[in-house]
């Protein structure tokens, strides 16, 4: 798709008669028509909490639910975690204590504590991503469900559906503006619009809201969509935590607080005069909200990270750990290694100054370590380690404007030439955690115990990944509070 963002006349009449067709619908008490699109959304919005989930989809939920509270405690241990911590113990105490704070001793309002959490979540880059919509839902969604979740004490069957309902709406809307394309020339962030959307619909569906309020609950999420797509000139993970996290867990949960404590707004801020499409992109059809819902579970379509890497460096890792595997060299014996991707991925990871998203410095640790570890990736001080060096210089990326044309399907060409002449080649086109080559509940569960157990301890770890593949037995959200927290 591509999409154009000049405001159009054509587009406008365009909208506009949706609208008149709207006008012929029936009206609800406060005046404004309830378009069919509407109408399906917010019923389908609040009747999930009620809703079973099939198996395989519950069983996807709980892995990204995992991964999500990993992320959140492995970012504790990082410099955008302290100042997140910072901020809680300064300001933090504004409303009634709800809410955990992961691998901390604090309680907060759950506003504040899904703006921590979600820092927490993408204080780096361990949290999943859904390319389709070109966003992170996990580090938005998932602290937003928790803090509402705690907030009205909802059983763990609850939490899960909420979680689920957050992935399908918010990744909805910003497919439904146009995902990467409309990101790239629109210059807006589909990393925070995405999220937003989708931790009000989370908090939503754990406070229990009615089918009008979750219009509301929309009307508030849609006041509070921005964000500019500047998050990879971020040079400390601080703001970009605050765009694809923070900032969305908090206006999620504030939405729905809002609508719950009694506030009313618009019926449908998706049609009519100066509504959320015609000021985002009035080209989009807004029907898109409700495209396969019920049937295309939008969690089963997102990616976990085997790595704990930025994503455009998954591909190359897993190439290079192949070539280690089926060929005996040293990195002595090494000559050079040429990565080939997509260039809006070298864009990204070129020589970044953070070791967890450089491309050159995790390819060199790769080749004299042969894995990569949360504490090795996160390791800056390797960054000028002699040895590293010596290696990062044998690296180069070579834009390739064929796997650009493949995005957001991510594909990564590694090519390694040793002093002797021979070279090794490996092209990866499904990376291991994507949707098409899929990581099992045990690779999760590992990823998680090295990214928990320095915080928490390996008994608490064991604990909590237990309960979270067994949530349905929870009666009460809150029983997981002891195991996420630290003295």
């Amino acid at each position: 798709m591509v999409i154009k963002n000049s405001f159009t006349r054509r587009s406008l009449l365009s909208n506009s008669s949706y609208l008149l067709a709207a006008s012929a619908l029936p009206r609800f008490a406060r005046g404004q028509a309830i378009t069919p699109m509407m109408q399906r959304l917010s019923t389908y919005m609040a009747e999930a909490k009620d809703k079973a989930l099939p198996e395989e989809v519950a069983e996807k939920a709980k892995q990204h639910i995992l991964d999500t509270f990993a992320a959140m405690v492995s970012g504790a241990t990082l410099a955008p975690g302290a100042a997140a911590f910072k901020f809680a113990r300064d300001y933090g105490a504004s409303g009634k204590p709800y809410s955990t704070v992961v691998a901390s001793n604090m309680v907060l309002d759950p506003i504040n504590a899904a703006l921590i959490n979600g820092q927490l979540a993408h204080s780096d880059e361990t949290d999943d991503s859904h390319a389709p919509s070109q966003s992170h839902p996990g580090c938005g969604v998932v602290p937003a469900a928790y803090a509402a979740a705690e907030r009205f004490a909802v059983s763990g069957t609850h939490f899960l559906r909420a979680v689920a309902l957050g992935y399908d709406v918010g990744t909805r809307v910003t497919m439904t503006l146009g995902a990467e394309p409309y990101e790239n020339e629109s210059h807006r962030s589909t990393h925070m619009i995405s999220p937003l959307f989708g931790a009000a619909a989370a908090a939503a569906c754990a406070a229990s809201l009615t089918v009008q309020q979750m219009r509301w609950v929309l009307n508030y999420a849609a006041e509070q969509a921005g964000g500019i797509a500047l998050w990879n000139r971020d040079p400390d993970h601080i703001e970009k935590g605050f765009d694809f996290a923070g900032g969305p867990a908090r206006d999620g949960v504030a939405s729905a607080m809002y609508v719950y404590s009694g506030w009313t707004g618009l019926d449908d801020v998706f049609t009519g005069p100066h509504n959320f499409f015609l000021a985002f992109n009035p080209h989009a059809d807004p029907n898109g909200l409700i495209d396969k819902l019920g049937s295309e579970f939008q969690v089963a379509r997102t990616d976990i990270k085997r790595w704990t890497i930025g994503m455009p460096i998954q591909a190359p890792i897993d190439a290079m750990e192949f070539i280690r595997r089926e060929n005996s060299f040293t990195p002595a014996d090494v000559k050079s290694i040429a990565v080939r991707i997509a260039p809006q991925e070298g864009a990204i990871v070129d020589n970044r100054a953070l070791p967890d998203i450089c491309m050159q410095h995790l390819l060199a640790v790769m080749l004299l370590d042969k894995t990569i570890t949360f504490k090795t990736a996160h390791d800056a001080a390797r960054m000028k380690d002699p040895a590293v060096l010596e290696q990062r210089a044998k690296v180069s990326i070579v834009n390739d404007e064929e796997l650009g044309k493949l995005m957001p399907h991510r594909q990564a060409t590694v090519i390694l030439t040793l002093n002797d002449g021979r070279s090794f080649s490996k092209h990866v086109d499904s990376v291991r955690g994507t949707v098409s080559n899929p990581m099992t509940s045990d690779e999760v569960k590992t990823k998680a115990r090295d990214l928990m157990a320095p915080t928490l301890g390996a008994e608490k770890t064991t604990k909590f990944i237990d309960g979270i593949f067994a949530i349905e037995k929870l009666g009460d959200i809150r029983e997981l509070r002891g195991l996420l927290q630290t003295p």
